[in-house]
């Protein structure tokens, strides 16, 4: 396996952990930033901001189980057995806690991770998140048809793919809200090599969507992010997962950040690296890592989210998040 452009050959790793072998990146020393990409992506998608990264921390970055290099089993692809998988990968590495940031499915998996082990999640980092709310792009819709698993398999043919390209070269060209993401769109369809491939990207997205959008959300949960540091990032022009979902995340998590890719569809960190960079950076040496208190967590579960219980609000974080 090679590593990433731009990293040393020995950062791409490999683990067999529960019988499947998963690839990754781990490079740097320091603390700990957990870097996990979208659907049908892979750990490249955080490319140069690794290396930066890594000169003051230890970045994991994964390929997640059924993309990119890691196996592509007939297995769980839920959000929550990916927290689960995240979970394990830190174990393994003899990582305790780590600042995780997720992109789209990421931001999912990110936002699982905190809830089901707040007291190994120093801060989040959501960039273009999904599990705010149901509306996604149309062709997600689509691909998660009962019947998509028969038709996407005709994309590993020349033609359709060459027509593909075509696509989206033109919906660059005219400039539309989609355009804007056709490189990183046109690399998401080219990482389909195989049937196995595709039928783990279709399980994936079965997960998480249907036909009548989003299946999960985090908004009957946020409320137990209070003393979780977390920055919302997200490009104005997002079609894939509606930018519109950025205000009500911010809006639904007590004390999170929020910025704004004006220029950005739905991958901001691509769009312009060095600003997310300077912003990522900018967010850790601002907060403090998340403390976590059981009882603390315990109290403001029972209070319920508009703490119509009467119990008394906690004054100590808790670090936690749905």
């Amino acid at each position: 396996m090679q590593s990433p452009p731009g990293l040393p050959r020995d950062a791409l790793q490999h683990r067999v952990i529960h019988g499947y072998r998963r690839a990754f990146v781990h490079l740097g020393r320091g603390p700990a930033i957990l870097l996990i990409h979208g659907i049908g992506d892979r750990s490249d998608t955080w490319g140069p901001l690794i290396a930066e990264l890594a000169r003051d921390h230890t970045v994991v970055a994964p390929d997640l189980l059924g993309h990119g290099r890691s196996d592509k089993p007939r297995a769980d692809y839920s959000v929550a057995a990916y927290a689960n998988a995240m979970r394990d990968l830190l174990s393994v590495l003899g990582i305790e806690r780590a600042t995780v940031v997720g992109h789209s499915l990421g931001g999912g998996i990110a936002m699982q991770f905190a809830y089901q082990y707040p007291e190994r999640c120093e801060r989040l980092v959501l960039v273009s998140t999904g599990g705010i709310g149901r509306a996604v792009h149309p062709l997600l819709r689509l691909a998660s048809a009962p019947n998509a698993d028969l038709i996407l398999p005709l994309l590993r043919l020349g033609v359709v793919r060459r027509v593909g390209h075509v696509v989206l070269g033109l919906l660059a060209a005219l400039g539309t809200p989609l355009g804007r993401d056709a490189a990183d769109l046109r690399q998401i369809f080219d990482a389909l090599p195989d049937a196995t491939a595709t039928r783990a990207f279709v399980r994936t997205l079965r997960a998480v969507v249907d036909a009548r959008g989003q299946v999960i959300t985090m908004l009957d949960r946020c409320y137990l992010a209070r003393g979780m540091p977390t920055l919302l990032v997200w490009g104005r022009h997002d079609v894939i997962v509606p930018f519109e979902h950025a205000a009500v995340a911010h809006a639904a998590m007590p004390g999170s950040r929020l910025e704004v890719f004006d220029g950005a569809g739905h991958f901001p960190h691509h769009a312009d690296p060095d600003r997310f960079l300077a912003m990522l950076r900018d967010f850790i040496t601002t907060t403090a890592p998340a403390s976590f208190s059981v009882a603390a967590w315990r109290e403001l579960l029972r209070a319920g989210r508009d703490g119509s219980e009467g119990a008394v609000r906690p004054t100590q974080p808790i670090g936690a998040l749905g």
